[in-house]
């Protein structure tokens, strides 16, 4: 696959920091009884990772690297173009995913060395975390096995947890249903989640029970409000002419409602309505400006999904089969991964916000210091304001109703917040 010569040399900074990672590993095919396989695990899995980064569209691109051109210290393998596809389909679908795991606690590990702060994003919360899940592309049009197919064939689908403080990856996982409901999914992802948490997730996680769930295991929440969501006014907070901040009940109906109070908070700014909901009912902790700062944070789990369809190909899935699919996958966040780290370490020892450090720029610009034989990250930590790519953030500054403390109504001490739920069979 042709590439630009820029894009193609961030493997040049990407792969050092690969190095130390897959060093500190151990081949994967520990005491297997029986002669020894030509190809060892951590070599195709590394040359998972080198041809992700490198922009290759294909297995027989990996049968390349790994046969031919060769790959790092490792020999050149003597194996049939096959060979490498069959072994793809055969591997433990688990094994990148590990793998993506361990470059995680690394880099997470790494910004808590280096000291940084919260930047006051509700650090009453232990984490701030956006969830979300991307349906992986139709494949009938990119694979010709399947271009005679009548339908589509969606080959799963996948379910990411985004911090949003630290800019990584906390989880990700991979699903085989596209069509599985998104709550379901979202209830695996807490087992990744800290107590204490504060997640942020889109209409797509709209449900009284999951909500309830989320309060009743200590996680804090804010959701949109659905539209002709009922509710009940518990207790109004404050109000003005264009704001509401009341604790409500969901669900007007028997048959349907959540058995834990909530704080709804409506606005209205240039005839627009803002309304959403969250299980933080104290003002003093989440104020309405917060509320929606917070909420716009959850973009930042989409803009992370465009970089692994845009710059790593997500969307030129290498095959049908379903392992091979995962393998994809998972190499693909791995390489994202890296590169989320790269631009944290830079903004960190710039002393800059994560998001006054232009991605796109990074990825056309850190390696060609790189091939310069310079530190990349160093350079541009030196030089980066200065080339502008260390530059004043372009994000939208969201703008809500700041309404004073002392206007607020206290919560009545002997309110009751919670009753006896019933869910209408849903999720």
């Amino acid at each position: 696959m042709q590439q630009d010569k820029p894009d193609a040399e961030l493997l040049d900074t990407i792969e050092n920091f690969l190095r130390t990672i897959i060093a500190g590993l151990k081949d994967e095919t520990g005491s297997r009884l029986g002669r020894p396989r030509v190809l060892p695990a951590l070599a195709l899995w590394t040359g998972m990772l080198v041809c992700v980064a490198r922009g290759f569209s294909s297995q027989l691109d990996l049968w390349r690297l790994l046969a031919h051109t060769g790959l790092w210290d490792y020999p050149r393998f003597a194996l049939e173009d096959d060979a490498v596809y069959k072994r793809l389909k055969q591997a433990p679908r688990g094994a990148l995913h590990r793998i993506f795991e361990i470059v995680t606690e690394v880099l997470l590990r790494r910004r808590e060395e280096g000291n940084s702060q919260t930047g006051g994003l509700a650090d009453w919360a232990s984490g701030v975390f956006a969830l979300d899940e991307m349906t992986l592309d139709a494949v009938k049009k990119r694979l010709p096995s399947l271009r005679q197919v009548a339908e589509a064939v969606l080959p799963g689908k996948v379910t990411a947890l985004f911090d949003v403080r630290a800019q990584l990856w906390r989880q990700v996982l991979f699903h085989e249903d596209a069509q599985q409901n998104e709550k379901v999914a979202a209830r695996d992802m807490l087992a990744y989640l800290p107590p204490g948490s504060l997640l942020l997730a889109d209409l797509g996680y709209f449900a009284f029970a999951w909500f309830d769930d989320l309060t009743r295991l200590g996680y804090h929440w804010i959701s949109r409000l659905r539209a002709k969501t009922s509710y009940t006014v518990l207790y109004v907070l404050y109000r003005d002419d264009s704001v509401l901040d009341a604790i409500v009940w969901l669900g007007a109906y028997r048959a349907d409602r959540a058995g834990q109070a909530v704080r709804l908070v409506s606005y209205t700014r240039q005839g627009k309505t803002w309304s959403y909901l969250t299980n933080v009912l104290d003002p003093a902790r989440l104020p309405i400006l917060l509320i929606g700062q917070l909420y716009a944070r959850r973009w930042d789990i989409e803009m992370m999904f465009n970089m692994v369809k845009t710059h790593l190909h997500l969307h030129v899935l290498w095959s049908s089969h379903l392992a091979v699919v995962m393998h994809q996958v998972f190499a693909v966040f791995t390489v994202a991964q890296v590169i989320l780290g790269l631009r944290s370490e830079i903004a960190q020892r710039a002393n800059a916000d994560v998001f006054e450090v232009s991605l796109d720029l990074l990825i056309r610009w850190l390696p060609r210091f790189a091939q310069n034989g310079e530190d990349p990250v160093q350079a541009l930590v030196e030089r980066g304001r200065d080339m502008l790519i260390i530059r004043p953030s372009s994000r939208l500054v969201v703008r809500a109703p700041d309404p004073p403390l002392h206007l607020y109504a206290p919560l009545p001490p002997d309110i009751v917040l919670t009753r006896t739920p019933r869910y209408a069979m849903k999720a």
